[in-house]
């Protein structure tokens, strides 16, 4: 065979691939908008099932747990009625904000300050039930997420600048005891010293980290340091953070 008809062949062979490749491609995109299409009309019956489920909850509970003997039981039961199918029609949605859900919750809460008797504590509070029932479905279904505003600002953090301006000062024992230390009164170099058993140019090196980061300040030359707003906060954060993970708090 010629060198030119090799070549010859060798582009037939490179344009069969091609298309090959490309009914390849064609198939794997027709099938996942055929399983798209198919997954999006059992996700529409799924929760039209649990729509109407939540419905007939809502019926049940309040006709079930409504203080029966109450001369605003003809009014209050198609309000809270009204109020919870609203959030359960949220089933139905691919995602359901946060804010929609505060808005709800505090609907129901509201209704505490505004109804006149004490016993309307107990229609209140099966329609809170009911209320956090459906919340917690959509928690199950992944459409409703309380952290998911938070996890997209936790995405966008600059790394640099919060591992430079913050985590580093913090990642050192000696500099986590100077910020302890001085949270709540200002210090001496020598009282410092004496408090991390460091000396010198040792401390200086770690007193220097927290001022470039802004975590503290020296009053005047050769003056005592104390805390700024910045460190104070980030400790204050720490705290918080330590202590909602601490044992028996999770």
């Amino acid at each position: 065979m010629s060198k030119r008809s090799e070549s010859e062949l060798n582009d037939i062979k490179e344009k069969l691939d091609e298309i090959q490749n490309d009914m390849k491609a064609f198939i794997e995109d027709s099938n996942r908008e055929h399983l798209e299409t198919i997954l999006a009309f059992v996700r529409n019956d799924y929760s039209n099932a649990l729509e109407k489920h939540l419905s007939n909850d809502i019926k049940e509970g309040l006709a079930k747990n409504m203080v029966e003997k109450c001369e605003r039981l003809e009014v209050c039961r198609p309000y809270f009625t009204g109020m919870l199918q609203k959030n359960a029609a949220l089933i139905k949605q691919d995602s359901v904000d946060s804010e929609t859900i505060d808005s709800n919750r505090a609907e129901i809460k509201h209704m505490r300050e505004i109804l006149p008797y004490k016993k309307c504590d107990i229609c209140l509070a099966e329609t809170g039930d009911l209320f956090e029932k459906q919340v917690n479905l959509m928690k199950s279904m992944r459409i409703y997420e309380v952290n998911k505003d938070k996890k997209q600002y936790i995405s966008q953090l600059p790394t640099e600048d919060v591992v430079d301006d913050m985590l580093e000062s913090l990642c050192h024992a000696k500099r986590f005891e100077i910020l302890k230390a001085i949270s709540g009164q200002t210090m001496s170099f020598s009282a410092l010293s004496k408090l991390t058993d460091l000396r010198g140019g040792n401390l200086l090196f770690h007193l220097q980290k927290l001022t470039d980061s802004g975590m503290i300040l020296q009053q005047h030359e050769r003056g005592d340091y104390m805390i700024t707003s910045k460190g104070f906060k980030v400790m204050e954060g720490i705290g918080d953070i330590y202590s909602s993970l601490a044992p028996g708090e999770n």
